[in-house]
């Protein structure tokens, strides 16, 4: 895992927008670990340091400032003070690690504001896509962070790999290391997993012991099954008594047809519906009079006319042929007057004598045509007139044709009625007499009253048989409920017993685990503080407490080296040789971040962590010092090993209370 770049945006002193490449390697590309970061005490180291874990772990974040504060309070004390209300604190951490033999870039994004909404920032995680050459979302790892970055660099061991200069001093000063170390040795070793399994396994204890003190048998076993013997043999007496009973309702159902037969066949039914007879019979009478009386009414008025039809018909045609003749003869008469007016004419026009003859001959011709098609005055005798005319041909054409189908319509409508009024006759004929129809209505009573009471008594017998039924069924649930209880409790008791059997197999593989894990941690540490110490004849091996992790030192001969022989500054190297072996012992290849990394030591063993440690801490280390921690000479050292691949200047401004990210150190 390699970090790359770290963007602060508004956050703690860090105002606007800077950005810091944490790439390991120089401008020609040669490899080099060492991103060296120069700030007075209060500038702002300890905030990159926050920075990065807060974007790695957000709400888990173990950060200096953070103290009991709720994350949302967190969130609004890191939002630069001079930045505007609605500005936006981000955060974006940009790292590669192999994923399945190949390199994968992410950049986390982290962005709030103050008093954030429910007290949350939001996160997005993105992917480089070598072929759009950008970033892309990925809304899955989003989802699913937490558990990604714990299989890359879990929680627990960070403090391995981030830490600053105090935490070395208490770990040197502290015969027992502190409770942040032992979490992150016990994660390391695979203790915190025996732990939690411990832990599980006691309140599963209490779950157990919790269910057997609420048990309580309510029945024994005897008396739920001598209720369900009882209940079956009721059941048993229930279905004979069923089934006689289903025999009697048949009998009594063919009894009540036989009688409701008897009285339809025989009349009863007719009888018992003689009034209602009697009223729909005068009520066809009644409709057939009004029918008829409409018959009346037609035949009052122009209905009778059909019976002339024919001679109507024919003074139509008669009348007709009289008015043609009288517009004949009014056209005679114009024709005339104006063949007069024409020859007078034409004599003014100076024609021939023989022309003038032709044309009074032609216009003769005409007139007489005209005369042969009128008929004699005797063959009038109508004298109709064109209003008369048109009268009587909607008469025969139309309104003599609507009455008559109007009549039909009646007619058959009275006749329909007629035949309903006849075979009311006929069933009022075939009714019995009143006192055979009274014994038929008696017959018919009795033989539905006892069907109706068989019936009842079929059904009252299904019900207990459903009713017994389900009380076996009840009971038989609450045998396998007595059994799944009894097997319960068993396990439950069994589980209890066996638990403690647990913790003590637990116990035993936790302390043969420890000795194992802590044999390995004890070979790197010795070899880490070796390395480190100048005085390679003072200590021969490093030993580790399996309970407290407490270190001990041992010389060539075996014997015990107390811890006042050596110096506070021996005591640092063996803190820090402490957190490097354990960081070895990880097996994972990760950046180490160092705050305040040379505290109290002295010239010589500030050489020894120059020249040996911060080189090979990892492939990449991060430190954060004060001018006083590293000076020239040793910034001069590690330029001249190659160690450095970057340089950062953080300036912090008094008066403004901001700090700028510059390149270059303090020489």
């Amino acid at each position: 895992m390699i970090f790359t770049e770290l963007v602060l945006e508004n956050f703690g002193p860090y105002a606007g927008k800077q950005v810091i490449n944490f790439h390991p390697e120089a401008e020609n590309g040669e490899h080099r670990p060492i991103i060296l970061f120069g700030g007075m005490n209060g500038g702002g180291k300890t905030t990159l340091m926050d920075a990065i874990r807060l974007a790695l772990y957000g709400s888990r974040a173990q950060c200096s400032t953070r103290g009991n504060l709720s994350y949302g309070d967190f969130l609004s004390q890191c939002v630069n003070r001079q930045s505007p209300f609605t500005d936006k604190s981000r955060l974006e951490l940009a790292f590669k690690h192999i994923d399945r033999d190949r390199w994968v870039e992410l950049r986390i994004v982290r962005y709030w504001t103050k008093n954030p909404k429910d007290g949350k920032d939001t996160l997005g995680i993105l992917e480089w896509n070598e072929i759009q050459q950008d970033y892309w979302k990925e809304d899955y790892l989003t989802e699913t962070w937490d558990e990604y970055i714990e299989n890359l660099l879990p929680l627990g061991i960070s403090n391995l790999f981030l830490f600053d200069g105090e935490q070395v001093k208490e770990l040197a000063e502290q015969e027992v290391p502190p409770p942040v170390v032992v979490d992150a040795i016990e994660a390391l070793l695979g203790l915190e997993l025996i732990e939690r399994l411990s832990i599980d396994i006691d309140i599963l204890v209490k779950r157990k012991q919790k269910k057997l003190a609420n048990f309580q048998q309510k029945v024994s076993l005897d008396e739920i099954e001598a209720k369900l013997k009882k209940y079956r043999a009721e059941l048993e007496a229930a279905k004979e008594e069923e089934a006689a009973l289903k025999i009697q309702l048949e009998k009594a159902e063919k009894k009540a047809k036989e009688a409701s037969d008897r009285f339809l066949s025989e009349g009863g039914k007719i009888a018992s519906r003689e009034a209602e007879l009697d009223r729909q019979k005068a009520e066809l009478e009644g409709k057939i009079e009004q029918l008829r009386q409409v018959l009346r009414d037609l035949a009052a008025e122009k209905l009778p006319l059909v019976l002339i039809q024919p001679l109507l018909m024919a003074a139509r045609v008669q009348a007709d042929r009289e008015i043609k003749q009288q517009q004949a003869r009014n056209a005679q008469t114009l024709v005339q007057q104006t063949s007069d007016r024409f020859l007078d004419y034409i004599k003014t026009l100076g024609l021939k004598p023989d022309q003038i003859e032709k044309i009074d001959q032609f216009l003769k011709a005409e007139k007489q045509q005209l005369l042969d098609q009128i008929e004699p005055e005797e063959n009038v005798w109508l004298n109709a007139n064109e209003k008369a005319l048109e009268s009587l041909t909607i008469l025969v054409q139309s309104d003599l044709g609507d009455r008559v189908k109007t009549a039909q319509s009646i007619r058959s409508e009275i006749d329909r009625l007629l035949h309903q009024v006849e075979a009311i006759d006929k069933q009022l004929a075939v009714a019995p007499p009143p006192e055979i129809y009274e014994q038929l209505k008696i017959g018919v009573e009795k033989t539905q009253t006892a069907f109706v009471k068989a019936r009842i008594n079929y059904e009252n017998a299904q019900r207990l048989v459903a009713q017994l039924e389900a009380e076996i069924n009840k009971a038989k649930k609450e045998l396998g409920n007595y059994v799944d209880n009894t097997i319960e409790r068993q396990q439950n008791e069994h589980t209890i017993k066996t638990a403690a059997r647990v913790q003590e197999t637990l116990r035993l593989f936790r302390e043969k685990l420890t000795i194992k894990k802590l044999s390995k941690l004890e070979k790197e540490v010795t070899e880490c503080f070796r390395y480190l110490l100048h005085k390679s004849d003072l200590v021969h091996r490093v030993a580790i407490d399996t309970k407290t992790f407490s270190l001990s030192l041992f010389d060539l001969q075996g014997e015990p080296v107390p811890k006042h022989r050596i110096s506070a500054g021996e005591k640092q190297l063996l803190a820090i040789a402490f957190l490097w072996g354990l960081a070895r012992v990880s097996g994972r290849q990760l950046p180490v971040a160092i705050d305040t990394p040379l505290g109290r030591l002295d010239s010589e063993h500030r050489q020894n962590l120059i020249q040996r440690y911060f080189p090979s801490a990892s492939h990449q280390v991060i430190l954060l010092s004060t001018d006083t921690e590293l000076g020239k000479e040793e910034v001069k050292q590690l330029r001249k090993q190659k160690a450095i691949a970057r340089e950062y200047l953080l300036k912090y401004d008094g008066e403004t209370r901001q700090t700028n990210i510059e390149p270059g150190y303090f020489w």
